[in-house]
C-alpha cells in the first residue's frame, strides 16, 4: 500500500483485490471509494487523475469486504425509501422489500393528518418508524426491540431526522413494554425457520432478527394473538414467502374483519395486513 494514489490507480488496485471474492468487483470498488471520500459518481468520473492520500481506512474496508462483510456495515450507510440511514452490526440491514410494508400501511390508512398511535415491534435500525413518522405527521410512535444494540442504532436515525419527540424507544419483548392503546401495529419480525442455512454474509447480521423459531412463524402468531386480544384495528406484518397458508389457517375461526396479503418485487408472498373487528 502506497502513501499516494491517483483515483484511477486506486480503483484499479481495489478492483484487483476484490475480483477473486466479489461479483461486480469494479462497481464495488467505485462504491467503496465514493463512500470513503464522500463524493458522488460525477466527481469520481471527472477526477481520475486526482491524488488521494490517507488510504489506510479504505484498504481496511476492502479487507473486510473480501471476507464477505456486508457493504452497509463497512460504510455505516444504507439507502431505504430514498433516504440514507445509519447502520452497523447489531441491526438487520433493511431490504428493498420492506419498502412495500411501508406502502401497505399508507394504503390502508391514507389520512396523513390522523393522530394515530403506532407501535413497531422489532424496530431494528428504526427505518420503518422513521419513514412512517415522516408521512403521518401527527402520529406518535412506540418502537420496541429486545436488543439494546439495535435501539442505539435506531436512536441515531431518529435523531438524524429530528423525530425524538415523536418516536419513543422501549426495550422489551413484543408488546410487553406497551400499555397504551394501539391504533396500528407494524412489524418486520424474525420469520425464518431455525436451522435453515443462509448465505454467508448473513452471518454478520443479528441472528435473533432472522430466525423466528422451530417452524419460523412463531413470533408472527404471538403478535396475531396480541392483536386479537387487544383488538388492535390494523396490523401490517412482513412474513416468509411460504407462510400465507399457515397464517390463513391460524386465523380461520378468529373474529377478524379482513386479511390481505401482498407480494414482493419477485411476486413472492411477503406480508399481510390484518384488520380486526371492533
Amino acid at each position: 500500500m502506497r502513501s499516494k494514489y491517483l483515483v484511477k490507480e486506486l480503483l484499479s488496485e481495489i478492483t484487483d483485490l476484490l475480483t477473486p471474492y466479489i461479483p461486480r468487483a469494479s462497481r464495488e470498488a467505485q462504491l467503496l471509494l465514493m463512500a470513503h471520500l464522500n463524493i458522488d459518481e460525477l466527481w469520481l468520473i471527472t477526477h481520475q487523475t486526482t491524488e488521494v492520500e490517507n488510504t489506510k481506512e479504505l484498504f481496511e474496508w476492502v479487507n473486510r469486504r473480501v471476507k464477505n462483510e456486508p457493504f452497509e456495515y463497512i460504510t455505516n450507510r444504507v439507502s431505504f425509501y430514498s433516504e440514507e440511514f445509519f447502520i452497523k452490526e447489531g441491526a438487520l440491514i433493511p431490504r428493498p422489500e420492506t419498502e412495500l410494508l411501508i406502502e401497505e400501511v399508507i394504503k390502508n390508512f391514507p389520512d396523513k393528518e390522523s393522530s394515530l398511535t403506532f407501535v413497531e415491534v422489532g424496530v431494528g435500525s428504526g427505518i420503518i418508524s422513521v419513514v412512517l413518522a415522516r408521512h403521518f405527521l401527527n402520529a406518535s410512535f412506540i418502537a420496541v426491540d429486545i436488543s439494546e444494540a439495535a435501539l442505539e442504532i435506531a436512536k441515531v436515525n431518529i435523531e438524524k431526522f429530528g423525530l425524538s419527540d415523536r418516536i419513543e424507544l422501549r426495550l422489551g419483548s413484543l408488546l410487553e413494554p406497551v400499555d397504551e392503546k394501539i391504533d396500528y401495529l407494524v412489524s418486520n419480525p424474525p420469520y425464518i425457520e431455525d436451522g435453515v442455512v443462509l448465505e454467508s454474509n448473513l452471518d454478520y447480521e443479528p441472528q435473533n432478527a432472522l430466525f423466528g423459531g422451530k417452524v419460523g412463524d412463531e413470533i408472527i402468531k404471538e403478535l396475531l394473538d396480541e392483536v386479537l386480544k387487544q383488538k388492535i384495528k390494523f396490523f401490517t406484518c412482513e412474513m416468509g414467502y411460504d407462510q400465507q397458508d399457515k397464517i390463513r389457517l391460524y386465523l380461520e375461526h378468529k373474529n377478524i374483519h379482513s386479511l390481505e396479503f401482498y407480494k414482493d418485487y419477485s411476486s413472492f408472498d411477503r406480508g399481510f395486513t390484518l384488520k380486526v373487528q371492533n
